[in-house]
């Protein structure tokens, strides 16, 4: 037998090798996205098929927190974070010891939920949507979520750190609320002139400002009209009054009066006029 019959030999059996394999390999059939509602008793068949992934999904607001099954060593479960918690769950298939293996899920609401995972050569479930029942879904509403060990330190950290944040905020606050209040008389001019006696009669004690704003303390039986004069016609001001003591945008002119229009004919009148002193 010369080299070029061998050589053809060879690569006919290596055609009809290629062949067998080719029709031994099934026709897996992904099917699509299913839901299923299950209560805390229930137990769901999940199709899994060779080199394939299918993805649980848990009910909004359950993160797996434990993850088992029986044949660890071929049966993968991967979250879809490392490290972290998660509602979705990979499942994944290498060579099993038996077609069917259970796997339970114990989430951070102590929900526990059963799935018996089928290993299916001719069709596989590509995601799975597991919904809660109204019972299920009342309890996960009503349970306070389980946090890690870890997770607890984190949020702790992350607690104290905003009270130290809080703390120098407060402590800044005070030091500059202590600095204004120190300052604050200094920035005080009692510079208006009036008449005292007429003042007394009016329960008005200073008339008095801080450059922004004119403050008058007063205890009058009857609250003043506060009028403001430019080019020697009045027109009223709107104050704010908080015990005994009136506040109004600055007036280097005007008057305090009860009664009358503000035409210059009132029951009382109190004039009065800045007259900053000269540096």
């Amino acid at each position: 037998m010369n080299r070029m019959t061998l050589s053809l030999i060879f690569a006919a059996a290596t055609l009809f090798a290629a062949d067998n394999n080719t029709q031994s390999r099934p026709n897996v059939k992904i099917d699509p996205p299913r839901t299923v509602t299950v209560g805390e008793r229930s137990i769901t068949r999940i199709h899994i098929c060779p080199l394939q992934i299918t993805t649980l999904v848990l009910p909004e607001h359950e993160l797996t927190r434990t993850s088992t099954v029986a044949d660890t060593e071929n049966w993968k479960l991967e979250t879809t974070e490392s490290k972290q918690a998660s509602r979705y769950l990979n499942i994944h298939v290498k060579q099993p010891l038996t077609n069917e293996t259970t796997l339970n899920v114990m989430t951070d609401h102590d929900s526990s939920y059963t799935f018996i995972l089928d290993l299916n050569g001719g069709a596989c479930d590509s995601k799975v949507f597991i919904d809660a029942d109204s019972a299920l879904a009342k309890r996960i509403a009503d349970t306070r979520p389980w946090l890690s060990p870890d997770d607890a330190d984190r949020l702790r950290t992350e607690v104290n750190e905003a009270k130290k944040g809080v703390a120098a905020a407060n402590a800044s606050v005070d030091t500059k609320v202590d600095d204004f209040r120190s300052k604050y008389p200094a920035k005080l001019h009692f510079d208006y002139k009036y008449d005292q006696k007429i003042a007394e009669k009016l329960g008005v004690h200073s008339i008095y400002t801080d450059g922004k704003f004119l403050f008058v303390s007063a205890s009058p039986l009857h609250a003043p009209t506060l009028y403001e004069v430019k080019d020697g016609k009045p027109t009223v001001i709107a104050f704010d009054f908080n015990e005994g003591l009136y506040a109004a945008p600055v007036i280097n002119e005007g008057y305090l009066a009860i009664g009358g229009n503000g035409n210059g004919k009132h029951q009382e009148k109190l004039a009065f006029r800045r007259e900053p002193e000269a540096n």
